[in-house]
């Protein structure tokens, strides 16, 4: 094993100070107001209220002792108390820079009070300028990195053996042990809070993040959902099309053979079609998704929800006109359902038994579907297991309007009720030329 030898002693110690001289003049961010980022005004004001109180106690009270006990001159004793005490002040934005300050006075006031021994013995510091001396470095610790907390206890090590060679006290002394211990407490106690503070400040960011990332999830997973909900509708719509054109050469008498030809590619396109979608359905579909081949939903059976709804103790009144039914194209009106069903799910969970209106009704081009609720009766018990939605609630009503092409305004009542209101346009939504 190689032994040090002095130049490696010399070196290593060379770079030890010039670390700690690097950690005790470079302060850490922004020289912002200690509680600034607070929201409440009267918490970003009490640092600056606090540091004014301590100062109203500590300057009379300082200068009054190092006068009694020290018998030294007003002017020095008033000198040497506010160099001590207003650095608090500074220390509210900039603590680096106001603990050199403050070691300072301390350092000078040790060697002045050495020459004037009196009445506090081997104390060379007055109580409100130890009490001065921990705030600020309880501020210090609440602002600074650890490499510069840990400078500053050490520095301050150094500083009260310094005022042993000054004369006063001796390192074993009361008075150096009290400041040792305090200066270390004070320290430690807002290097705990700082990081407590900072971990708070990024498991809130790491939620937030979450919370988007979530959000992002629940609008593709319902992009997906409506996707293959469509895929029914227009697979229906494919396979009519596919069959009345293989079929039409042998129900239309007279058909010309390159009529029959086309009829013959038009039933081919649409079989390719059909497979091709169900490809796309194949990418969609999750793992966790249903196999289920039931018919998608409709406006024919707004009843028999309007009815589930009902028996899980959410009384309904629903209006609808009587020829939706045919105006509505089934995509448009398997939406129209989702919304509903939705709409009605949140009545379930958040207003049961609260009583609700549902209205569909044709507007011209358009159809204007309402879901009305109102407040909960007192004492109403949750009925959130029979609330029977696609699970994403108005993410999901959201997409479909925009789908759709319509537009959706959701809200309180004054009373204390919930509307739903959605206006879809019933003819296709017709797609802009390049």
């Amino acid at each position: 094993m190689k032994t040090p030898t002095a130049p490696d002693t010399r070196a290593f110690a060379t770079r030890q100070l010039r670390a700690l001289h690097h950690h005790l003049t470079s302060p850490h961010g922004e020289p912002t107001p200690l509680l600034g980022s607070s929201r409440r005004r009267w918490i970003r004001l009490f640092p600056y209220v606090f540091a004014l109180l301590l100062l109203f106690a500590l300057i009379p009270s300082g200068i009054a002792l190092l006068n009694a006990f020290y018998g030294l001159a007003m002017p020095v004793c008033a000198a040497l108390t506010l160099a001590q005490t207003t650095p608090l002040l500074l220390a509210i934005t900039r603590p680096l820079a106001a603990w050199w300050i403050s070691a300072a006075a301390m350092v000078t006031t040790a060697a002045v009070t050495a020459r004037h021994p009196q009445l506090m013995g081997s104390w060379p510091w007055t109580a409100p300028m130890i009490i001065s001396y921990v705030v600020l470095l309880l501020a210090l610790g609440l602002r600074e990195r650890r490499a510069t907390v840990i400078s500053v206890w050490v520095a301050t090590v150094l500083l009260t053996a310094l005022t042993a060679v000054l004369g006063l006290p001796r390192l074993a002394d009361g008075t150096s042990v009290l400041l040792i211990a305090l200066s270390g407490a004070a320290l430690l106690l807002g290097w705990a809070v700082r990081d407590r503070a900072e971990a708070r400040r990024l498991l809130r960011e790491q939620e937030q993040i979450s919370e988007v990332e979530r959000e992002r999830r629940t609008l593709l997973e319902e992009r997906t959902r409506i996707a293959r909900e469509l895929h029914d509708v227009v697979a229906h719509h494919m396979s009519v099309i596919a069959v009345q054109a293989a079929s039409a050469p042998y129900r239309i008498e007279g058909v010309p053979a390159a009529a029959a030809e086309e009829f013959t590619a038009i039933a081919d396109g649409a079989r390719a079609s059909l497979a091709e979608m169900r490809r796309l359905l194949g990418v969609l579909r999750s793992e966790e998704s249903s196999g289920g081949r039931t018919p998608q939903p409709g406006l024919p059976q707004l009843g028999q929800l309007v009815e589930t709804v009902g028996r899980a103790g959410v009384p309904v009144e629903m209006a609808v006109d009587e020829e939706l039914e045919e105006l509505v194209p089934e995509a448009l009106g398997l939406s129209a359902y989702r919304i509903v069903q939705e709409a009605l799910a949140n009545v379930v969970r958040h207003a049961p038994g609260a009583h609700t209106w549902v209205s569909l009704t044709s507007d011209g081009p358009e159809l204007r579907l309402t879901v009305v609720n109102a407040p909960p009766p007192e004492r109403a018990e949750s009925l959130e297991a029979s609330a029977e939605g696609t699970g994403h609630g108005l993410v999901g009503m959201r997409e479909r309007v925009r789908l759709a092409g319509g537009s959706l305004d959701t809200g309180p009542l004054p009373d204390g009720g919930f509307k739903v209101a959605a206006v879809l346009p019933i003819d296709p939504v017709q797609e802009t030329p390049a």
